[in-house]
């Protein structure tokens, strides 16, 4: 432990119980079935940082005791305290069910589902019945439109509308091994979930203007509908999509039946490991091109050498790849985890990896305590664990290919044996399959299919390979999912 960024074990234990506490601190406050008055999580804060401050210049082992309380009382306060605030962003109950008219800004971007077009918006202003009421800033609408409709009226991210709606307080159904549709709503900070009314007994929807705000999302659905006029198989475009601008909506239910049964739904759905994936090839090209330029100007690796640009580099590409695929909570978590390890490193600070893993959890839990409750975050972490515990290294770039070659092949491996108790615990079904499908979709989806869908923003030809190599891929799972035993349920 003495390794532990020049610090001795008396401060490498200290640093121990402030990260390992922390964390307890955010979960305990998770467990709680009512909020507390936000007096009472302010009183935890300032007990927490009083504590900690103690902690540091008392003598060790009631200082180690001293910092575990403290860190764990802050985050406490600090979780609590955010629910407090975030609930008081929920739509009053007076309000449902009422005839509300919204001015505002579409925020996302529009997708189709069962009850027509789903989006996120912003509202400037609220009134019902001749006055203004108080509704939450963001809130989740559904608009059933029909495909005929003229292109003008559809609904686009940037655009400010009026329209009235009829809103409710988040509420969704949590079925077992399912995805928990409030919590989602909760992370996602939406006050308020409805619909936007039409017909005769409703004013028809006014579009006031096309503004240039949230552009990000405005070049998604630019995307989006680029590619889907261009590639016309739809399961291939619907994958496509999925993996360019991150919308799912398009991939059929068979394709979601065999991904689940195959293992490799995490490839589509830009998760925690597809941000990963694509966070280490981006490495590997950034070091790749870096030494390509140190060659013409060798004194760039003397100012900024390999493993910085690579790191840096990868970095940055996964964080752009995450915002164009819809920044979702999984994503934003793998980038704070990748960004924290990657920092740890550049520092030159040689962390035993426990720490390192704690470190990057404290990341993720700061910024998204609620993450704690998904199953994401556990199989996330406990992958990054695994792959620690196995000796497992951060790639730098550096390296031949075969090197890289098997490291992949070893990481799935090891990855997906370690987890495959968690994810029959966690969802009630693990597949059989699994490593096998892995070992052929992710260096397929992750060095093919995905640069074939972003190359061909720039290049739209490109998207036709793209297509026929996800048929490709879709047929090959397919027979994998038709195999016996394909998976395993509880």
């Amino acid at each position: 432990m003495a390794q532990n960024g020049g610090a001795g074990p008396v401060r490498a234990h200290r640093l121990t119980a402030l990260l390992l506490f922390s964390v307890t601190g955010a979960w305990l406050q998770l467990q709680q079935a009512e909020l507390w008055p936000l007096w009472a999580y302010a009183f935890c804060v300032l007990l927490g940082a009083v504590a900690l401050v103690l902690g540091w210049r008392v003598p060790p082992r009631l200082g180690a005791w001293l910092v575990a309380l403290g860190a764990a009382a802050l985050l406490f306060g600090l979780t609590g305290a955010r629910a407090v605030w975030q609930a008081d962003q929920v739509l009053a109950p007076g309000l449902q069910g009422q005839d509300i008219e919204l001015t505002g800004t579409v925020a996302s971007l529009p997708r189709r589902g069962e009850q027509g077009w789903a989006f996120d918006f912003e509202v400037q202003n609220a009134r019902s019945h001749g006055r203004d009421v108080a509704v939450p800033q963001r809130v989740r609408l559904s608009w059933r439109m029909v495909d005929d409709e003229p292109e003008a009226t559809k609904v686009r991210p940037g655009q400010r509308w009026r329209w009235t709606v009829r809103l409710r307080r988040p509420h969704g159904l949590f079925n077992p091994h399912g995805f928990d549709t409030e919590l989602w709503m909760w992370e996602q900070g939406l006050g308020a979930t409805g619909y936007v009314k039409a017909g005769r007994k409703a004013a028809p929807p006014q579009l006031l203007e096309q503004t240039w705000a949230y552009p990000v999302e405005q070049a998604r659905q630019w995307a989006r509908d680029a590619l889907l006029a261009r590639v016309k198989d739809e399961r291939a475009a619907g994958v496509m999509v999925a993996l360019l601008a991150g919308d799912q909506a398009s991939i059929t239910q068979d394709d979601w039946n065999t991904f689940r049964l195959t293992g490799v739904a995490h490839l589509v759905s830009v998760s925690g490991t597809h941000v990963t994936m694509f966070a280490t090839l981006a490495v590997w090209l950034v070091g790749g091109l870096w030494r390509a330029l140190a060659r013409a100007r060798p004194a760039l690796l003397w100012r900024v050498p390999v493993p910085v640009a690579a790191g840096v580099g990868g970095v940055a590409l996964a964080t752009f790849y995450a915002l164009f695929a819809g920044w979702g909570v999984p994503a934003q978590r793998t980038v704070l985890m990748l960004a924290t390890l990657v920092a740890l490193r550049l520092s030159a600070r040689r962390w035993p990896w426990p720490m390192v893993w704690l470190l990057a959890m404290n990341a993720v839990v700061c910024l998204d305590p609620w993450a704690l409750l998904q199953p994401g975050f556990w199989l996330n972490f406990v992958a990054v664990g695994v792959l620690f515990a196995s000796a497992w290294s951060v790639v730098d770039g550096t390296g031949g290919w075969r090197m890289r070659l098997w490291e992949l092949l070893r990481t799935q491996a090891v990855v997906t044996v370690a987890l495959a108790p968690l994810t029959l615990l966690l969802f009630g079904q693990v597949s059989l399959v699994g490593l096998l499908a892995n070992l052929v979709a992710i260096p397929w989806v992750t060095l093919l299919v995905t640069p074939l869908a972003m190359l061909g923003v720039l290049l739209p030809w490109l998207w036709t390979p793209g297509a026929w190599a996800v048929q490709a891929m879709l047929h090959v799972l397919q027979a994998m999912a038709a195999w016996p035993g394909a998976a395993m349920e509880r």
